[in-house]
């Protein structure tokens, strides 16, 4: 198993904003983690990244208890073996498409390889974008790089959040295929989270977050 969660659970402001029984995700498993805002997705994203510690519960990755990590521990998992999509992009402003690629691959392995750089652009469709900056980038070639951005260090898991939640249909199914693509050909598993019901069907698993009761209303 690359993922496994028991009885996770999270409270924030004095109220659960997550309870998740169990559930498992194996290697190369491509799964649609699908709920209405207030659900919990972003919160158990960022829980399974190690970018934030669970109130309770116990969370793995690729076998590591990545829950009671040390904080430089989870940066370290993390780096070798996620590959992240922000909602918000978080790609650097001051840097190209190639050169956020570039810093992403040296800071997960610590070295750099320009002819993959240069594949992945190119496999996102950016090749003829490689020298534009972020803010020069449209919506869809900025998720693009972002995709690229994530597959720099050849990750386990590719985690995706809310990648379509601002792009038309079109543009939405594109983006799912590209993901789906991107994750096939790199012998990756991938995570979306998201709200976007046009999702469901494309993947062959979808977790369904509901609100916990408490907050149901």
């Amino acid at each position: 198993m690359l993922i496994q969660v028991e009885a996770l659970t999270h409270r924030m402001g004095g109220r659960t904003v997550l309870d998740l029984p169990a559930f498992a995700i194996d290697r190369g498993e491509h799964t649609l983690l699908l709920g209405p805002s207030g659900s919990g997705k972003t919160t158990l994203i960022n829980i399974l990244t190690g970018l934030r510690t669970p109130s309770a519960g116990e969370v793995l990755i690729d076998g590591r208890p990545m829950s009671r990590l040390s904080a430089a521990e989870r940066d370290d998992l993390r780096r070798r073996t996620i590959g992240l999509v922000f909602q918000t992009l978080r790609l650097v402003s001051a840097l190209t498409v190639r050169q956020n690629l570039s810093l992403a691959q040296h800071l997960a392995l610590g070295r750099d390889d320009a002819a993959e750089v240069e594949r992945l652009i190119a496999r996102v469709g950016l090749a003829h974008r490689a020298d534009a900056r972020p803010r020069q980038l449209s919506q869809g070639e900025a998720q693009r790089a972002a995709i690229a951005r994530a597959l720099c260090a050849r990750p386990a898991l590719i985690v995706a959040d809310e990648p379509t939640s601002a792009l038309d249909d079109a543009n939405a199914a594109a983006m799912a295929d590209l993901l789906l693509a991107s994750a096939e050909s790199n012998g990756a598993t991938l995570l979306i989270a998201t709200h976007d019901n046009r999702l469901r069907g494309r993947f062959p698993r979808t977790l369904e977050l509901t609100p916990p009761k408490a907050l149901a209303a």
